[in-house]
């Protein structure tokens, strides 16, 4: 029976963090913890499971932390991965190492924030840290993250995550661990707050900014040799991370481990598309190696015989909502001796005249939950794109970065070359492999860098190279029309030559069928075909129970572009309710957020507001409006 108990660590500065611990029966154990300000006790309870299971069939004491400001913590929540957030993990890390039920070896770990903030711990080099397992999480906060693409502003992502983070960090503490006085902490977090977004859009272009906290190159120019901590990433070819896979792996000098499926930013035991597996005995296998294995583990765990596994897709037909992922896995090191570099020039075509709305087919570069799902077939927006076409007489397999490289003249405001990689069938259906995007000047070699991946195209389809001046809504389109020329293009492959001898772990298998559903969301594409404009609406409701009460959210959103001028909208409502059941001590609560955000471009800036609106049951007890205008880059 696993130990379930709830803890304040004290910070430096007289501060706290709120801790809930699981422990296993026998102790003393290593810990392993995960640091999240998505609030561990309510909006992301329905994941205790996962840590359960570390402690129950494997024998680890488990923490999860609320971050600064978030959930019920003290202090403020400023932004992601502040410089604070890292003193004061460091600072937990020292404490859970202390307590008498733990050996004084702790792991991190953590999908997407927690993966971030694991790499970045790393970094410190606390003492007592012996290994991180950063899951869907990346190296390099500009490139790769929710924010830019390229360079370019990651455009449906602002009606998602970069919205919904504004009502997120205006919810209460916990009455139940706050104590009597959570309300007037919750007044204080409404007024004192900043919406986040403001932060990110105020940097536009790649600055010590975001070099903080990414491993790939701080802010002192310092990169991967930081990291000495054994690492092991997890990572998904459908999810917007995939490039915290090979580059990152092949640039650590310290022992690694890397296990990349064809997962979006799912559990792997649960994602849509799978093969699902279950990754908790290989997590805890890796744990085990370099923190020792706890009293109570199993006999054995998994054994790798080559330390680097990812799943190569094969050719398939394209489906949004698409279950399991045909290919295999391969087993190998990293680099391999097996890989090579195929270049293959291509001729150069006449000048493209750019439109704004291509890319509705591929959607979103991070694909998670619904409605966020899988690229549909891209012949229609490949008609709207310079093409170029390779027959597949004999397989042709990659695995890492596919890279573009050529002489561009643009002459739209603000031009964007984008690139997308596809395997064509013979009755014409496209299913998207990989792309890239970059913001690019008006005339100048570029190098287009594409999204790591695996890939198997088999004999007779069709590889297809697609250019096009947009990528939206990924990322934001230019300020407005021109034309996009290229000459002497070349497509550099990252071949790899499988050995059928190799042997992948044998992995357990994870959930017969996904979690996903589409009842309940929105996920449309709609065209006015008088007016000329494309409008993606997306939209999501949820209410489940929480440990203190239950919860509720609604997302809901929508982004449009003109064709014609090129101006492009984006609109947010989303809202958030918990409802903190009664107890001897206090009384029911119902605490609602809404944030309702809406930007607009149609030149050199970004125009944005924010209001955002909350409830003690009925009553309206604050407002709050934000306006700002940014410089586009």
């Amino acid at each position: 029976m696993t130990d379930m108990t709830r803890a304040l660590i004290p910070l430096s500065d007289g501060e706290h963090l709120s801790v809930t611990l699981f422990l296993p029966d026998v102790t003393p154990a290593p810990c392993i913890l995960e640091a999240l300000p998505y609030r561990k006790d309510d909006m992301t309870s329905g994941w205790r499971p996962e840590y359960e299971r570390f402690a129950t069939e494997f024998g680890y004491a488990v923490a999860r932390i609320d971050v600064r400001g978030t959930g019920s913590s003290s202090g403020r929540a400023t932004d992601e991965y502040p410089e604070a957030e890292q003193r004061d993990l460091t600072e937990a890390i020292a404490w859970l190492a202390a307590q008498p039920w733990c050996t004084g070896r702790i792991g991190m770990f953590g999908t997407s924030y927690g993966g971030f903030n694991s790499f970045q711990l790393a970094c410190e080099r606390p003492p007592e840290l012996g290994a991180i397992i950063p899951i869907y999480a990346t190296d390099d906060r500009f490139t790769d993250d929710v924010h830019y693409m390229g360079g370019a502003l990651k455009w449906i992502d602002q009606v998602d995550y970069c919205a919904y983070m504004t009502p997120m960090n205006a919810l209460p503490p916990v009455p139940g661990i706050w104590g009597p006085d959570w309300r007037a902490e919750w007044m204080r977090r409404i007024d004192e707050h900043e919406p986040w977004l403001f932060t990110w859009m105020s940097h536009p272009r790649d600055d010590d900014y975001w070099r903080h906290g990414s491993v790939r190159l701080g802010p002192e120019g310092e990169g991967y040799d930081r990291i000495v901590t054994p690492t092991m990433i997890i990572a998904g070819w459908a999810d917007g991370y995939r490039n915290t896979t090979f580059r990152t792996i092949e640039r650590l000098d310290g022992p690694t481990r890397l296990l990349a499926g064809p997962w979006s930013h799912a559990a792997p035991t649960s994602s849509a598309p799978g093969p699902r597996i279950d990754h908790v005995p290989q997590m805890a296998a890796f744990f085990a190696e370099h923190l020792g294995t706890p009293p109570g583990a199993p006999a054995s765990l998994p054994i790798w015989s080559q330390p680097h596994v990812w799943y190569c897709r094969f050719s398939h037909a394209p489906d949004p909502v698409l279950d399991t992922m045909p290919g295999e896995w391969r087993a190998d090191a990293w680099p391999s001796p097996r890989s090579s570099v195929r270049d293959i020039p291509l001729a150069d075509q006449p000048s493209y005249a750019v439109r704004p709305d291509v890319g509705t087919a591929a959607w979103i570069s991070c694909a998670g939950h619904l409605p966020y799902g899988q690229p549909d077939d891209q012949r229609f927006d490949d008609a709207a794109s310079i093409t170029w076409d390779i027959p597949v007489t004999e397989a042709i397999e990659i695995a890492g970065h596919v890279h573009l490289r050529a002489r561009v003249t643009a002459t739209c405001p603000h031009p964007i070359i984008a690139v997308r990689l596809c395997d064509v069938a013979p009755d014409g259906t496209s299913t998207l492999v990989t792309r890239g995007t970059l913001l690019i000047g008006p005339d100048g070699d570029v190098d287009v860098e594409l999204e790591a991946t695996a890939w198997r195209w088999l004999p007779g389809r069709t590889l297809r190279v697609a250019v096009a001046g947009a990528d939206w809504p990924n990322v934001v389109a230019p300020a407005g029309p021109g034309f996009l020329t290229l000459r002497d293009a070349v497509l550099t492959l990252p071949t790899y030559d499988a050995d059928p001898a190799s042997v992948p772990p044998d992995f357990a298998p994870g959930a017969a069928a996904s979690s996903e559903d589409t009842d309940g969301i929105t996920w449309s594409i709609e065209r006015d075909v008088a007016r000329r404009i494309t409008r993606c609406v997306v939209g999501s409701r949820s209410h489940y129970a929480t440990p203190f009460g239950s919860a509720s959210e609604r997302y809901d959103g929508w982004v449009s572009v003109d064709q014609r001028t090129f101006a492009q909208l984006a609109h947010s409502d989303v809202e958030f309710t918990l409802r903190f059941a009664a107890t001897d001590t206090t009384e029911e609560v119902i605490a609602t957020t809404r944030s309702v955000m809406d930007l607009a471009t149609s030149g050199d800036t970004y125009d944005m507001r924010i209001h955002l609106t909350v409830r003690d049951g009925d009553e309206i007890i604050r407002e709050r409006v934000w306006e700002q205008v940014f410089p586009r880059a």
